[in-house]
């Protein structure tokens, strides 16, 4: 599982100090970038391939606020991979807190025509490492 650092700031807060629930899409999306650039994925590079990864559905559960100023940590996983889409489960965590859970579905398409695109078999090889 991935582990991914951040703080929250006061843009990530609603009237009440506490994590705004949409930014916790926000910290997915960056802990998600960040997991698949460590196993060796930039996804400037597929786009230059004419590919792309869109989320086609989200599922999110709060349990706890995250405040201003708290440093969480987003676990990333990867739960299923197929020849066009993948699933991930996130946490967010302060501490040994679990604040946020997220089951995010993502596909890969073609950038030009918006059609499914299959992955690359390097990259599909590459994410296959990375199941739990």
């Amino acid at each position: 599982m991935h582990e991914y650092k951040l703080r929250v700031y006061y843009e990530d807060t609603d009237a009440q100090g506490v994590v705004y629930y949409a930014n916790y899409l926000k910290f997915f999306e960056r802990a998600r970038t960040e997991f698949l650039r460590q196993a060796g994925y930039e996804q400037k590079t597929l786009m230059d391939n004419g590919a792309m990864f869109v989320v086609r559905k989200v599922e999110n559960s709060l349990f706890k606020p995250g405040k201003l100023d708290d440093e969480l940590i987003v676990k990333t996983s990867l739960v299923k991979l197929g020849k066009v889409s993948f699933d991930f489960k996130q946490l967010v965590y302060l501490n040994d807190l679990l604040l946020c859970e997220g089951k995010i579905k993502c596909g890969c398409i073609d950038a030009k025509d918006f059609t499914p695109y299959v992955l690359p078999d390097e990259l599909y090889l590459g994410m296959k490492k990375l199941l739990d």
